[in-house]
């Protein structure tokens, strides 16, 4: 099965229309959200609107959990704050339940999608540096053979085992046997890499193989949706950079 694995599009739908034609053409068999769909961007119903009707399956984001009343963002930066008060003005009936019926974690098989850590859901924990790998060895009997994540918007890949992990440094690589991976997708709608092109990953379950996939998209047209809705600058300024 190749299953497109998607995350933190932020209502981007210049950058997600890229992606969804080319998962379309890559003819993949499963796809996966891994949550904030919305958050920061101009466009929240159509990029609710655009996941729904194309995933199998979507787990909860923080930015997606705090507009549905689902998590208190007080603590949030102002301008973040803003954006998610914005998002939740304008989204249709229908979106904001959807977002309210999203799961925190998914599970098919020997594979898991969720927006942070595995281990700590509701907290949205980030997954992104070696230090922040060893809660999951701990709990490395009990992982799935695969997660895959969002949230840091990076394309970052750890593989572990009950007694230690390290980065891999690959964007297209096959698993070992004897490890157990978290892969972070990368981010469609706000990728904070340094690349400014949309990302999204492709996983091969029989071949066990991951391939992360860049694509330029109009991040002029993106980032002056921003501008003309008043929300903050920054947002759409971030866009060309990648970070």
């Amino acid at each position: 099965m190749r299953i497109g694995l998607i995350s933190d599009v932020h209502a981007n739908h210049d950058a997600l229309d890229v992606v969804l034609r080319a998962l379309d053409r890559l003819k993949i068999d499963y796809l996966a959200s891994l949550g904030d769909v919305v958050g920061y961007g101009a466009e929240p119903n159509v990029c609710c609107e655009r996941v729904r009707a194309a995933v199998d399956v979507a787990v909860l984001g923080n930015h997606d959990a705090a507009v549905c009343g689902r998590m208190d963002y007080s603590y949030y930066r102002a301008a973040a704050r803003e954006a998610l008060d914005w998002h939740a003005g304008r989204l249709s009936d229908v979106n904001m339940e959807w977002l309210r019926s999203l799961p925190y974690i998914h599970r098919m098989g020997d594979v898991a999608f969720s927006h942070g850590s595995p281990l700590a859901l509701e907290e949205f924990e980030y997954i992104f540096v070696r230090e922040q790998m060893d809660d999951v060895i701990e709990a490395a009997e009990r992982m799935s053979r695969v997660t895959f994540i969002g949230h840091s918007h990076l394309c970052k890949c750890f593989a572990f085992d009950r007694n230690d992990a390290e980065e891999v440094l690959n964007t297209r690589f096959e698993l070992e046997p004897n490890k157990k991976y978290i892969i972070t997708a990368g981010s469609v709608g706000q990728p904070r890499d340094y690349d400014p092109r949309a990302c999204f990953g492709v996983y091969d379950s029989e071949r066990g193989a991951f391939e992360y996939h860049r694509l330029p998209y109009n991040i002029e047209g993106a980032a002056r949706k921003i501008f003309d809705v008043g929300l903050s600058v920054a947002f759409g300024k971030r866009l060309y950079l990648g970070v």
